[in-house]
């Protein structure tokens, strides 16, 4: 603001100095004219009468001074002031008037003068030429006149300025209200409090910022039931193998019998492993949910699928050789995604354990790379109804008594986290096919 106030003043003052300057620049070639019509000759010379008309146009003003000189064809002064200063060679002829006139400022007799030099054409019984007038002002009226009307121009742009401020602040107070009263709203709710606000009677402008702001919370309260949910599920799936494992332990204590022990050990080793599993597949679903976050925030990275299922694929191979199941790695294309390494390792995971955990035995387990970046995982396993095919993504969705309920739930979490399709089909030999399609 005091910038623009600074800029308004230098141009106001450049203004007022001119106003003055056309003014009186205007009174000096009048009083230059009324000189230049009193010329005459006698008896062969130029002579010049001085009307007292020529100075009347400054009477009214005291504290300046007027000079004036006539010269002949010449060049020598024939009346006036005989030392007044000449136009320099630079100074252009005025455009402004239609006289043959030069407008210029020189110091005269210890002041800033204004000077107008006029030539006017003339002729004697012996000669004609051009006489030249000069008309000189001190400066004090001019600058006065200027002073006034900088100080006039202040007042109307401070006026202004005042009048634009007071203007602003009622404009910008009346734009604001809705926003301190949904800052108002906002500061009184609960933290659990994340219901959508009201957009009922806000501005147009601030509507886009609450559909925003209700957009957010509204996915951030689909995150808090996320969690609720899976919490509450997580208990519920916890404690069952957990009193499984107690009461078998307990039966085993009330026998005396060592194979009644053994047979309790054997039951409750199963148990804990089973137990076990749920855990490692509850901590993978909260990994998932950081990873799926980095992912969305763009720290994902270039990762090349072929040595990630390689290396996958033989640290399962003791397991399926337990289980006495063939695994199988064919990589048609290799090619590379974008997303975060441990996530799509917990995917391809996920979907072989899966597998091996369906196929019978003496089964095959199919991890397959095809372009340009699909994954195929195909077991020779019972596969999964039609109808229920979209439910195994559920979490806790359990196809039969033996499985968590959390292996494709957590394939179908990785895949929305690295937008990629999941879609599951019936296999060549009547299995399960799990086709994966990341984006390219």
């Amino acid at each position: 603001m005091s910038i623009l106030l600074l800029i308004g003043s230098s141009v106001a003052y450049w203004n007022a100095r001119l106003a003055a300057d056309t003014a009186y620049d205007r009174s000096l070639l009048s009083s230059a004219r009324a000189i230049a019509e009193r010329l005459y000759s006698a008896d062969g010379e130029l002579a010049v009468e001085v009307p007292y008309v020529a100075l009347d146009n400054f009477a009214y003003d005291i504290t300046g001074r007027l000079y004036y000189q006539v010269l002949d064809f010449n060049g020598q002064p024939i009346s006036g002031y005989e030392d007044l200063p000449a136009a320099g060679p630079l100074v252009p002829m005025t455009q402004d008037y239609p006289a043959l006139a030069r407008f210029y400022d020189a110091d005269y007799r210890g002041a800033e003068v204004r000077v107008v030099s006029l030539l006017q054409a003339v002729s004697t019984n012996t000669a004609s030429g051009m006489a030249e007038i000069r008309v000189a002002e001190t400066r004090e009226a001019r600058d006065r006149m200027a002073a006034n009307l900088l100080r006039q121009s202040l007042i109307n742009l401070g006026m202004l300025a005042v009048s634009a401020l007071v203007l602003a602040w009622l404009a910008v107070t009346a734009a604001l209200r809705p926003l301190q009263r949904l800052r108002h709203d906002v500061s009184e709710r609960r933290s659990d409090d994340l219901r959508p606000i009201e957009t009922d009677g806000l501005q147009r402008e601030v509507r886009p910022l609450v559909n925003a702001i209700n957009h957010f919370t509204g996915r951030l309260r689909e995150n808090f039931e996320r969690q609720r949910d899976f919490i509450a599920e997580a208990s519920h799936e916890l404690r069952t193998p957990l009193a499984a494992l107690k009461a078998r332990i307990e039966l085993g204590l009330r026998s005396s019998e060592p194979e009644a022990w053994r047979q309790a050990l054997r039951e409750a080793e199963a148990s804990t492993d089973r137990t076990i599993g749920l855990a490692n597949r509850l901590l993978s679903m909260a990994r998932i949910e950081r990873g799926a976050r980095a992912v969305a925030e763009g720290s994902a990275e270039q990762v090349a699928l072929a040595p990630l299922a390689q290396e996958l694929a033989l640290a399962l191979v003791p397991l399926a050789h337990a289980r006495n199941i063939e695994l199988a790695l064919e990589v048609e294309q290799a090619f590379d995604v974008w997303g975060e390494p441990t996530l799509l390792q917990e995917l391809l995971g996920n979907l072989i354990d899966n597998a091996l955990q369906h196929t019978p035995d003496g089964g095959l387990v199919t991890l397959r790379l095809r372009g340009p970046a699909l994954v195929e995982v195909e077991d020779t396993g019972p596969g999964i109804p039609p109808e229920e095919r979209e439910r195994v993504f559920e979490r806790f969705y359990r196809q039969s008594p033996a499985g968590t309920g959390l292996g494709l739930s957590i394939v179908g979490e990785i895949c929305r986290a690295h937008r990629a399709e999941i879609s599951l089909h019936e296999g060549a030999e009547g299995g399960l096919l799990v086709r994966v399609s990341f984006l390219v």
